[in-house]
């Protein structure tokens, strides 16, 4: 698609600190890369001096922690406990192959709990660049300090209006029509929660550490549960080729992650621009709630139904379709049983018609649901199990969620 994921120069200039700074002291790179990017047409700025590039990736795990230490309370205990040990291994740049020792991560857990307390009270701080301290969302005008660096700055607000950054390498960029792609290579700053991609306003982050963890983790969980033959992950791997310990297929993998991740974020910036600014504020209303969740996942739909599976669908990767239903799950899966019955019927007859046939009548349908969603109240919104069948396409019964 549209020439994406092809790496800048690998000698960009700039200085990258790996996580972990009480351990190490960064790693500078010494390259040639800011002709590059201005040739590329650019706004040129003052060079950053690796002084200032260190205390920036500081300044903004900084902001990450301040982030954690207010949210990272909310998830189960068991789902924090999974994203600590996660985080504990990105901390560490350890492989996923690497047995982690449970004392360690046990003491280092408390070390980062502690941490949290003293920064709970804590504002987020501005990021310091040249002689101006900028807001931490604004990261377009961060990101141009950054272009000549191969670097690149995401802000942003998660579920339960969390807020999100990071700061990564920069491994491509690409400007398409009316929107402006970052795909993300090594992160030196990152908060609790790391999702695969983002978008806000017309820019759009992908995350490829993110998208690799996140294929790990659903292969691991996969083999937890016996490797079952006859589910979609099981289909997907099979599709690749992919074998344990196959690196390889592995990253065929996640390029191919990548490209869907480009997608249906394409598919949300379309969106934003169908339901206008209005929508955002209203999650920023509901969130943590299960509004948020019905809302995240018919503007998930939407975007679904505007981008991602028009593209699966024509470009005849097996792979990648049956990966999209690997995750159709939560509360995506609970409003699109009929996708799912879609999907079977491929399966069992090799034809992808049912699945084509249900692109245009969903997106008119989910733009409907989300025009709807705007219009009424929160309080009057058809979101308990017994009233969410009104919400799925054609009147098809919605499992319980």
């Amino acid at each position: 698609m549209i020439g994406l994921y092809q790496p800048l120069n690998p000698g960009t200039a700039g200085v990258f600190f790996v996580p972990g700074l009480e351990q190490n002291e960064g790693v500078v790179l010494d390259g040639q890369g800011a002709e590059t990017m201005a040739h590329a047409g650019h706004t040129t700025v003052d060079r950053l001096l690796p002084g200032e590039l260190r205390d920036l990736s500081v300044r903004v795990q900084r902001n990450c922690d301040i982030a954690d230490a207010r949210h990272a309370g909310n998830d189960t205990l068991c789902v924090y406990l999974l994203k600590m040990r996660e985080f504990y291994r990105w901390m560490r740049r350890l492989p996923y192959s690497a047995a982690l020792d449970r004392e360690e991560v046990g003491d280092w857990v408390i070390r980062q709990e502690r941490l949290w307390e003293d920064l709970e009270e804590r504002d987020l701080e501005p990021l310091p660049l040249g002689r101006t301290h900028y807001d931490p969302f604004d990261h377009e005008s961060i990101n141009r300090w950054l272009d000549p660096h191969g670097l690149v700055y995401g802000a942003g607000y998660g579920r339960g209006a969390r807020p999100l950054f990071f700061l990564g390498r920069l491994v491509s960029r690409e400007d398409f029509e009316g929107y402006r792609i970052y795909v993300v290579g090594e992160e030196a700053a990152r908060d609790l929660v790391a999702p695969p991609a983002m978008s806000r306003g017309d820019l759009i982050f992908v995350r490829t550490e993110s998208i690799r963890r996140m294929l790990h983790e659903m292969i691991e969980a996969w083999q937890f549960r016996g490797a079952p033959a006859d589910d979609a992950l099981s289909r997907a791997l099979n599709a690749y080729g992919h074998a344990s310990g196959d690196d390889r297929s592995f990253q065929a993998m996640v390029d191919s992650e990548v490209e869907s991740a480009v997608w249906h974020e394409v598919g949300e910036v379309l969106a934003g621009r169908l339901l206008g600014p209005a929508w955002q504020a209203l999650v920023l209303e509901v969130a943590g709630t299960r509004g948020e969740r019905v809302m995240r996942a018919v503007r998930d739909h939407l975007a679904d139904s505007l981008t991602t599976l028009p593209a699966l669908l024509q470009g005849g990767s097996d792979g990648a379709l049956h990966f999209y239903f690997a995750n159709l799950g939560g509360m995506r899966g609970t409003l699109a049983p009929h996708l799912r019955k879609a999907y079977e019927a491929w399966l069992e007859t090799g034809s992808l018609d049912a699945l084509k046939r249900l692109v245009a009548p969903s997106r008119e349908h989910w733009l409907a649901v989300a025009r709807r969603l705007l219009n009424e109240g929160p309080e009057s919104w058809p979101i308990s199990d017994a009233e969410l069948p009104s919400l799925c396409p054609d009147a098809v019964s919605c499992p319980q969620s």
